[in-house]
């Protein structure tokens, strides 16, 4: 079976790289990364991933933005939404606009190891 892809959507290269390690743990280790909320949509179309990652605060497009037209081109599109403390609105916006689930910077491995494991 084919390991399944993961898009991580970070404006921040540490964070997409504090993720990758954590998923590594579980065993993931196809991935594609997008910098920026324009490049975010390019690469989910491009690639078609199995499950993205997205941060809600992204240059260019917002993660509601980028959430907003992935779900459009794929309304069965698995996407976790990542965000900082105190976006609790802005979370329940996402999961409203059909985001799969969240999780709260800063997380623990497990914490998005778990997740990530749910939906794949």
């Amino acid at each position: 079976m084919e390991k399944p892809l993961i898009l991580i959507a970070d404006d921040a290269m540490f964070m997409r790289k504090v993720i990758k390690r954590a998923l590594s743990q579980g065993g993931y280790d196809n991935f594609v990364e997008a910098g920026d909320g324009v490049e975010a949509v390019e690469k989910y179309k491009e690639y078609q991933p199995d499950l993205m990652l997205l941060d809600i605060t992204m240059p260019e497009r917002s993660g509601l933005e980028v959430l907003n037209e992935v779900l459009a081109f794929n309304r069965n599109a698995k996407v976790i939404m990542c965000s900082a403390v105190g976006q609790e609105q802005v979370i329940a916006e996402a999961i409203r606009c059909g985001a799969s689930d969240f999780i709260i910077k800063p997380f623990k491995d497990e914490e998005i190891l778990k997740i990530v494991t749910a939906y794949l």
